[in-house]
């Protein structure tokens, strides 16, 4: 008897002095063991059953290779296994490509659906003024009450440092200090 007649026989068989939605935690136990080798004996199977689709596609699609001992022979062979690539990289090719158009195609139609619908509409929007602490206020909410003076972190600058930097870049006529120096050189060596 298989692993599922058992469990026929266990799951329909009339329960002793006991109600019928009650099931005792051994039947429990028996059941889900019989369940759960019932199933591992299915994927036992059905893994045996890719094993031999994939042996007899192989076998179809995939001959034995009998490589030919001359030379011409074995042009022949790759001439013909060249062919047989070309036409399934020709398949491939046009498949990659319907795939492609498809997939452009959902996307098309779920762009068009989004657009009948209107549910992306932007509202226009408007200028709206707020001071730094509306904006942290409305940021923070009411419970955090935060002042904000921008005023405060700005650089202090004071009169007088532009005095002395006007001073600094008031300095004369270098030009003519460098003439005077060259000329005053030139006539001491006139005189040596």
């Amino acid at each position: 008897m298989s692993w599922f007649g058992v469990l026929l026989n266990l799951t329909f068989s009339p329960l002793s002095n006991s109600k019928k939605g009650n099931v005792s935690s051994s039947r429990k136990h028996t059941l889900k063991s019989c369940m759960l080798a019932v199933a591992k004996d299915l994927l036992e199977a059905e893994a045996l059953e890719k094993v031999k689709e994939r042996e007899r596609y192989m076998e179809e699609n995939c001959p034995l290779l009998e490589i030919p001992h001359s030379k011409d022979d074995l042009v022949e062979l790759c001439t013909k296994m060249y062919d047989k690539i070309n036409v399934i990289d020709e398949e491939r090719y046009n498949l990659e490509y319907k795939a492609v158009m498809v997939c452009n195609e959902v996307i098309d139609l779920n762009i068009k659906i989004i657009d009948m619908r209107g549910k992306f509409k932007k509202p226009a929007l408007k200028k709206v003024r707020m001071s730094a602490d509306a904006m942290l206020q409305a940021l923070l909410g009411s419970k955090h009450k935060v002042t904000m003076d921008l005023r405060s972190n700005l650089k202090q600058v004071k009169k007088d440092e532009k005095k002395e930097d006007k001073d600094l870049r008031d300095v004369g006529d270098h030009g003519s200090e460098i003439q005077s120096e060259t000329s005053e050189e030139g006539s001491q060596r006139g005189c040596e």
